[in-house]
C-alpha cells in the first residue's frame, strides 16, 4: 500500500486558475488541470530563480520529490500550450505556509 503523499508547503493560493487559448469558446475546449503546488514548483524556480535544494527546503519536500513535482508541473504546461489546452489550476496535497508555522 503506498504511503499517503506529504502536503506541500505553498506560499498563497493562485490569484489566476484558469487560462484558455483565445479563440476557442470554453465549451468547445479539452482541459488539462496544473496542481497549485505544480504551480508553486514553477513559481520558485522558474519565476524566483531558486534552485532545486533551496525550493523543496521552500515547500516542506525532498530534493528528488521537488524535481518529480517540477517534470510533471512543466510537462503540464508545455501540453497546454502545444495542444492548445485550456489550463485549469487547482487541487493536490498541500497547505498555505501560515498554516503550516500554525500547527
Amino acid at each position: 500500500m503506498a504511503r499517503p503523499p506529504k502536503c506541500r508547503i505553498v506560499d498563497q493560493e493562485p490569484s489566476v486558475t484558469y487560462f484558455k487559448p483565445r479563440g476557442i469558446p470554453l465549451r468547445k475546449l479539452d482541459e488539462i488541470t496544473l496542481t497549485v503546488e505544480g504551480l508553486e514548483a514553477i513559481r520558485l524556480s522558474d519565476v524566483n530563480g531558486l534552485d532545486q535544494d533551496a525550493a523543496a527546503k521552500r515547500m516542506g519536500i525532498s530534493r528528488q520529490t521537488f524535481g518529480r513535482i517540477l517534470s510533471k508541473a512543466r510537462n503540464t504546461v508545455a501540453r497546454s500550450i502545444v495542444e492548445g489546452l485550456g489550463l485549469k489550476i487547482e487541487g493536490g496535497h498541500y497547505v498555505l505556509s501560515s498554516e503550516s508555522n500554525q500547527g
